[in-house]
């Protein structure tokens, strides 16, 4: 199981204008096989911190997600803001 969580600042002047975009590739992710969670969320200490929470089956699930449609039409849109951390943590390795 793969853990993958990325920060982007966005403005708060753009997130409403967002949300569409957001609702989109939400629901398509979380119609992906391998897709085990896929959320988005605004923090509430740091509005102009969009979190985002996923989980995958294995690598192959987040190649699939990587090579979807509805990702690449994402990461356009939100390509323009910063990604401030991205953490990827392979949950089936012991330490």
């Amino acid at each position: 199981m793969l853990i993958l969580t990325v920060n982007l600042r966005v403005p708060r002047a753009d997130q409403e204008r967002l949300r569409p975009h957001m609702e989109a590739v939400v629901k398509a992710s979380r119609q992906e096989a391998g897709c085990l969670q896929y959320t988005y969320g605004f923090d509430l200490l740091e509005p102009d911190i969009m979190r985002v929470f996923e989980i995958y089956k294995d690598d192959e699930a987040l190649k699939a997600h990587g090579a979807s449609e509805h990702f690449k039409t994402w990461r356009e849109i939100s390509g323009q803001y910063p990604r401030e951390e991205r953490t990827l943590y392979d949950a089936t390795k012991r330490s």
